[in-house]
C-alpha cells in the first residue's frame, strides 16, 4: 500500500508549518497565509493528491492501528462506497454523533432541538437525526458522515466536484454525503475500527473539548455564526423547494433563534 500524506496548514497560529518542514520532509505541505475555510483548504489538498482513495483527517484526532488499512479494503471490495468513516470516538469513549447521523430536514432538526429524539432514542420516527434506530455495532449504510474522518474514493468526489466553498466551517461533509446520494454513491459507517476525535478543538464550542480549547471568544463566537449560516446554507440549497413558504420562513425564525442562544453561551 503506497500513501501521500498531504498537510494543508489553515493559516494557524502556532509552529505546526514549521515542524512538518524540518521533521517531516516527505508530507506534501500546503502552508495558506489566511485561513480559507475548512472546504476550501480540503480542495487544495485535493489539487495536489493522486490517489484513488483520499482520507479527510482533522488535525485534532489520533489514528488507531489498523484503522486505515481495514477503511481502505472495505471501501476496495464496495464498489457502491462514495464515502466511509469508522466509529469515530470521543475521549469519553462514546460515538461522536456527527459520524453518524442522517440529514437535518425540518422534521429531524425539531426532533433533535426539541429533546424529542432524546425521549426516543430508538425510534425511526423521532431520532432520524442520529439514525438511533440501528445498532452502531454493525457495518450499515448512513446518510451523512463527520469531517473529522472522511475517506472519500475519487471517481465520487470528482463526479459531485469535491467540497462546496460556500461553506467556511460547519455543514460542508453534510452538503458533500448529500450530493454523494444523488449521485447515486453511498455512505457507510464501520465501526470495527476506530479512531479518538477530541472535538471542538479549533472552534471552542464543543462541551467536549472546552477544558482542552485554547480558542479565544473571538473565535467561539465566529464558529457560532459559521454554523448556524451552514444551516442556512443547506436549507437553501437543498430542501427550500420541497417545503411550502410558511414552513420554510418557521426553519428560518427557529434557526435565528438557536444562534441567538448559542451566541449568548459563546461570549461566556
Amino acid at each position: 500500500m503506497t500513501l501521500e500524506v498531504i498537510v494543508v496548514d489553515n493559516a494557524s497560529s502556532d509552529e505546526t508549518a514549521d515542524v512538518v518542514r524540518s521533521k517531516h520532509p516527505g508530507v506534501t505541505l500546503i502552508a495558506i497565509a489566511e485561513n480559507t475555510g475548512f472546504s476550501r483548504a480540503n480542495n487544495r489538498g485535493v489539487a495536489a493528491a493522486s490517489g484513488r482513495y483520499l482520507l479527510f483527517l482533522n488535525p485534532d484526532t489520533e489514528m488507531r492501528d489498523g484503522t486505515l488499512a481495514r477503511m481502505l479494503t472495505f471501501v476496495e471490495e464496495t464498489p457502491q462506497a462514495g464515502a466511509a468513516t469508522c466509529f469515530v470516538a470521543l475521549p469519553s469513549g462514546a460515538l461522536d454523533d456527527a459520524a453518524h447521523r442522517g440529514f437535518p430536514t425540518p422534521w429531524n432538526s425539531l426532533c433533535h432541538f426539541s429533546g424529542l429524539a432524546r425521549l426516543f432514542p430508538h425510534s425511526r420516527h423521532f431520532s432520524g437525526y442520529s439514525l438511533g434506530w440501528m445498532d452502531l455495532h454493525t457495518t450499515h449504510e448512513i446518510e451523512a458522515l463527520a469531517g473529522a474522518f472522511m475517506l472519500v474514493r475519487r471517481e465520487a468526489g470528482q463526479q459531485v466536484g469535491w467540497w462546496d466553498e460556500e461553506y467556511f466551517f460547519y455543514g460542508e461533509d453534510l452538503d458533500f454525503c448529500y450530493r454523494l446520494r444523488l449521485g447515486d454513491w453511498r455512505v457507510y459507517y464501520v465501526p470495527e475500527v476506530s479512531i479518538l476525535h477530541y472535538k471542538g478543538m479549533a472552534s471552542g464550542i464543543r462541551r467536549e473539548s472546552r477544558s482542552r480549547t485554547t480558542a479565544s471568544t473571538e473565535t467561539r463566537v465566529a464558529a457560532t455564526r459559521y454554523r448556524f449560516e451552514a444551516m442556512r446554507i443547506f436549507y437553501r440549497k437543498h430542501l427550500l423547494g420541497r417545503y411550502p413558504r410558511p414552513l420554510t420562513w418557521l426553519v428560518m425564525r427557529a434557526v435565528d433563534l438557536k444562534e441567538r442562544q448559542a451566541l449568548r453561551s459563546a461570549r461566556r
